[in-house]
């Protein structure tokens, strides 16, 4: 198994309880290699972990069973790169389990309502304001259709929207955006109207796709 972006380790352990004889990590990186090798040894595992660029990775072909990626590959600056180089590494039959951002989602539009509307840049799409005004610099949504595509040289793909923190203004969501709207959001939020009728307008597209 395979997990592109390792972060902080907080996943990469619970891949490590579940299978901690073959595992292995890449984050671009030197500093989160050594924070989750050091978070691992802590609970007395080890993975192969190494500094690398999702777009090329430093793999053969047909490595990997389980090729996993959380709120990693929209970061990419070519994310479709990154993509056919899961495909590449991943044995035949292997699995991708991806998430990326969705493009439609709630919380991009509470984002163009602050930094568009109210701003007086009505005309901003919400392509610049993701990349302008949610995580890094540059990150990037994408449509199911968009989805799709980039994982069409895959032989079964199956894509879920799924709301999260975000879309629900739920937990530490925001921080970076305080102010009295957010304020009022948290308090007012009609969580239970977006629960029944808008899942498939969450951040979260969950994407497992077999080679």
């Amino acid at each position: 198994m395979l997990e592109i972006g390792i972060g902080m380790g907080a996943d990469h352990l619970e891949w490590a309880k579940a299978n901690p004889h073959s595992l292995t990590g890449v984050d671009l990186t030197e500093r989160a290699v050594a924070f989750t090798s050091e978070r691992l040894a802590h609970y007395g595992f080890h993975s192969d972990l190494r500094a690398a660029d999702a777009e090329q990775l430093p793999f053969p072909s047909n490595s990997f069973d389980i090729v996993y990626s959380y709120g990693v590959l929209h970061h990419s600056p070519d994310t479709a790169a990154a993509i056919r180089d899961v495909h590449r590494v991943l044995r035949p039959g292997g699995s991708a389990r991806v998430m990326i951002y969705h493009y439609s989602s709630i919380v991009g539009y509470m984002l163009w309502v602050r930094y568009g509307l109210l701003a007086g840049k009505p005309f901003r799409s919400l392509r610049d304001i993701y990349a302008n005004h949610l995580e890094s610099p540059g990150t990037k949504a994408f449509t199911v259709a968009e989805a799709r595509a980039m994982f069409s040289s895959f032989s079964k793909v199956d894509i879920r929207v799924q709301l999260g923190h975000g879309d629900l203004i739920q937990g530490a969501v925001g921080q970076r955006h305080r102010g009295l709207a957010l304020t009022l959001a948290r308090a007012l939020w009609p969580r239970w109207f977006i629960r029944a009728f808008m899942k498939n307008y969450g951040l979260g597209m969950l994407i497992t796709a077999v080679k």
